[in-house]
């Protein structure tokens, strides 16, 4: 594994509070333009919405999505080979400025806290992108070249137990307060929302629960939006954590690669069986769908966020963290902790938001199988969150079985670049099927 191909901050950068804010400032950027949670062509929102039955893809065989719409990805595929050096750079950056941070000899004991918090926090979330992606993957904890040059996969288990570490290691450098006004830096509350997530996805049922009624009961901070249409505005109540826009007056990446004003679509529209899936009157449908009618035919495109120019005026904000994932999160973690009722109230809690009545869900499966309806209406084209739903509970296959041909059940892993291989034969084995 090489280092970034970008500039390496020198140690004097984090000499200084400023300069050393910006360095970690950095690290969001990249997520946001570049690697894994951008809401451009190349991230998870429609990367894996195209793997899934969230997107359709209409643009040129052979084009970036193409592969992972038809599952024809192979070993040698520039997507995944930038996604892997996407996430391993970032990492590289990250431990960069820990290092540095560290070393430093002039900044405060509490400015060194927040920004090693947040850089502890980025790289846990990248580390968890790529276990859910490539499996077995090794966990980078340094920038010493020979050393990363000659790492090896380390198991899932041990990749997990890591990221909870770090993210453990963050939660106690970093307040509950954020930085600024706004909500686009890690803070306690960040690191406790992702936490959930991971101890969801590690089935720790009482420590998902905990971590996530820690937000819900941080009612003076975080409430739901019962308005959907102000569920991605930049001053939502439900945010835990979004991305700024690059330059001021700008919107979001998602909403430039989602929209779109006539039909056919050019590149990416919704998957009708997505459509099928909402109840009657559910208003999640209504105010976070768009149509496009051209003759006969209808398209359809995600339209949580709505602005789709640079406005002069930034109205929205990335979300990468919100409210409503902590309730299914915790409705989730209830029912295997055999809280039928509570798990109840958070799915209703979800449900009356959208326009629709209680559950009829009474049994543990029949909660579990509502909590993943719920979650594939509420999250839709969000970070590949139906994507790592089918994976984690081992219902990839039979979902996507049926509307993909090329579909072969070793595609719940991306294959380890080829070229990686070659320069680390310790990466070795290949995944299956690749």
């Amino acid at each position: 594994m090489d280092g970034p191909t970008g500039q390496v901050p020198h140690q004097e950068v984090f000499e200084n509070e400023e300069t050393a804010t910006s360095a970690v400032t950095t690290l969001y950027s990249k997520l946001r333009d570049e690697v894994l949670l951008t809401g451009n062509q190349s991230g998870m929102n429609i990367l894996m919405g195209y793997y899934t039955d969230e997107l359709n893809y209409y643009s040129y065989a052979g084009m970036l999505g193409d592969a992972f719409y038809r599952h024809t990805i192979t070993a040698t595929d520039g997507s995944v080979q930038s996604i892997w050096n996407g996430a391993y750079n970032l990492i590289y950056m990250s431990n960069s400025a820990i290092e540095g941070i560290d070393a430093s000899q002039n900044l405060s004991p509490e400015v060194k806290n927040q920004l090693i918090g947040e850089t502890l926090f980025i790289r846990a979330l990248t580390h968890f992108y790529l276990i859910n992606l490539f499996g077995d993957v090794p966990y980078v904890t340094t920038t010493d070249y020979l050393t990363n040059k000659q790492v090896s996969r380390m198991p899932t288990t041990e990749v997990y137990q890591r990221i909870i570490k770090d993210l453990s290691d963050a939660k106690a450098q970093l307040t509950t307060t954020y930085v600024s006004t706004e909500r686009t830096r890690a803070n306690r509350y960040v690191v406790s929302a992702f936490l959930a997530r991971v101890y969801l996805y590690t089935e720790q049922w009482q420590k998902a629960e905990e971590e996530s009624s820690s937000l819900i009961n941080a009612s003076s901070v975080f409430y739901l939006e019962n308005d959907l249409n102000k569920e991605f505005l930049k001053e939502s109540t439900s945010a835990i954590l979004q991305f700024k826009p690059k330059r001021a007056g700008d919107n979001t990446l998602e909403g430039g690669s989602f929209i779109f004003n006539a039909g056919p679509p050019l590149v990416v529209g919704l998957n009708p069986d997505l459509l099928n899936a909402f109840e009657p009157g559910d208003q999640r449908k209504q105010m976070w769908i768009g149509e496009v009618t051209d003759g006969n035919e209808v398209w359809y495109f995600p339209y949580k966020y709505k602005q789709q120019e640079n406005t002069g005026t930034s109205m929205e904000y990335s979300i990468v963290l919100r409210l409503a994932e902590q309730y299914l999160i915790r409705a989730e973690a209830l029912v295997h902790l055999d809280d039928l009722s509570g798990a109840r109230q958070d799915i209703n809690v979800i449900r009356h938001r959208a326009g629709l009545a209680n559950t009829n869900a009474v049994s543990s499966q029949e909660m579990l199988d509502a909590i993943l309806k719920e979650r594939r209406l509420e999250l839709f084209t969000e970070q590949g969150h139906r994507w790592f739903d089918l994976k984690r509970l081992g219902k990839a296959n039979e979902v996507l079985s049926y509307i993909k041909p090329n579909w072969r059940p070793t595609d719940v892993l991306f294959p380890i670049p080829e070229s990686e291989l070659l320069i680390n034969p310790k990466l070795a084995p290949q995944n299956p099927g690749y």
